[in-house]
């Protein structure tokens, strides 16, 4: 059966980019920076590092995105501890971590998170009346995924 959890007013947010897209989320971060102050920022190795240092607050870093951080993310995100996630990804380059990066859109996707890819997402996202409220996600029932008769 599907549950319902309250996202609070102050959202748990991811922030991932790829080498050539670092430079465009930490300017977006920046411009944003009085916004994402009330919130809780989590991000991969590299990007936390630079997040920190461009915006003077801490930032949960985790390990290196192709070392195991986004995996860590993805998680996270099953673990229900993300509310929010912007992954600015490059669509010109392959990754090197492909597999992982994918793994982490589908988990995002799966499990209802809210997901920017792109600056004008994010905007959108942050923008939003309901960004500093109380509000219900609807988490997918899997649980006839998870108790499937298996050949064997």
């Amino acid at each position: 059966m599907e549950h319902i959890r309250i996202l609070s007013g102050v959202k748990r947010i991811a922030l991932v980019a790829h080498d050539n897209k670092k430079k465009d989320l930490i300017e977006w971060a920046y411009y944003n920076r009085t916004v994402l102050s009330q919130h809780e920022l989590i991000a991969t190795g590299t990007t936390g590092r630079l997040l920190e240092e461009k915006l003077g607050r801490p930032i949960k870093k985790l390990l290196s995105g192709p070392l195991g951080g986004d995996q860590q993310m993805g998680a996270m995100v099953a673990e229900e501890k993300l509310d929010m996630m912007v992954f600015f990804w490059d669509p010109m380059e392959a990754q090197p971590h492909d597999s992982d990066v994918k793994a982490l859109l589908r988990l995002a996707v799966a499990w209802n998170i809210l997901m920017a890819c792109n600056r004008a997402t994010a905007d959108f996202i942050l923008t939003s009346v309901l960004m500093n409220e109380d509000y219900p996600v609807v988490v997918p029932d899997y649980s006839g995924y998870l108790s499937r008769k298996l050949i064997g």
